[in-house]
């Protein structure tokens, strides 16, 4: 199933959950995205699982806090950071609209409302342009190394909502 008929639900992460993401390879440039391991996705570090409503598959994962941050971004603690990340086999055709949602439903129920702030690598045109369609702005750029290469991110906030 590619879909989600009976939509997206947010829970707890768990130890199982951060092996999954461990074992996740993204194709060509998005292998970028892949995990090396699970270490560090953990419950306490801000991760939570998002599922299918119907069977409970994983389908991604959000994080709020440190594990958001890239390197040579501090922490503000005027925003929320968040990271996101998509099982490559359900990434693209549209179904980011229903994950992105699902992140921020349950982030507005676990965080009082402060600006959203999130870095997103230059090149991935399909993020930025879902992180617009929900109200994210480009505020900056940031540049960094990361594994030895060279990486631009843009910066996005979502304004707080009430």
């Amino acid at each position: 199933m590619t879909h989600w008929p009976d939509g997206l639900e947010v829970r707890s992460w768990t130890p199982a959950d951060a092996q999954s993401v461990a074992s996740w390879r993204h194709p060509g440039r998005w292998s970028v995205y892949d995990q090396r391991d699970g270490d560090g996705m953990t419950a306490a570090a801000g991760y939570r699982a998002v599922v299918a409503a119907d069977d409970g598959r994983l389908i991604g994962f959000y994080c709020v806090g440190g594990g958001a941050l890239v390197p040579g971004v501090e922490p503000d603690a005027e925003v929320v950071d968040l990271g996101v990340g998509m099982a490559p086999v359900y990434a693209g055709n549209g179904r980011g609209n229903a994950f992105l949602q699902a992140v921020l439903d349950d982030l507005g129920r676990q965080l009082r409302a402060k600006p959203v702030r999130a870095l997103i690598q230059t090149w991935n045109v399909r993020s930025l342009s879902l992180a617009r369609r929900f109200g994210f702005l480009e505020v900056g750029t940031h540049r960094c190394v990361q594994d030895g290469s060279e990486i631009d991110y843009t910066v996005v906030v979502r304004p707080a909502r009430g």
